[in-house]
């Protein structure tokens, strides 16, 4: 753009962009705030005690709210997800050692890569971690 004194405004074509943006993020919140808006006004509301009462999978609730919860669970599932992570990293060092030029190093940091990986197994094996009782 260009003013009245004949120098161009780089600050308007800049924001201008962003106009554009803001203007569409205005008009998604008030999307969203008039559907909840509508929700909350044409639903009904009569609480009885039995839609008050905490429900889970059919089970009525019995009992003090804290159970006690196995912990190797989650060691497993920490496992599986360290071990999950780490093998999608397989995949790009896959078509990198394709490249020409890459192929000595890569195959040398994907060892040392999977030696860190072998050195947790073993550590979690000599732990008893694997162990299922």
């Amino acid at each position: 753009m260009v003013d009245a004194t004949g120098r161009t405004t780089v600050a308007a074509d800049y924001f201008q962009g962003y106009s554009v943006v803001g203007i569409i993020a205005v008009i998604g919140v008030l999307f969203v705030a008039v559907a909840f808006g509508a929700g909350r006004l044409l639903r009904p509301v009569v609480p009885t005690p039995e839609k008050l009462l905490t429900y889970e999978c059919g089970v009525d609730p019995v009992g003090e709210g804290w159970a006690h919860t196995q912990v190797r669970y989650y060691v497993y599932a920490f496992l599986y997800v360290i071990f999950a992570v780490d093998s999608i990293f397989l995949f790009p060092w896959a078509t990198i050692f394709a490249a020409p030029g890459f192929g000595g190093v890569t195959l040398v940091e994907m060892f040392v890569f999977l030696g860190f990986l072998t050195v947790g197994l073993l550590y979690a094996w000599k732990k008893g971690v694997l162990e299922w009782t």
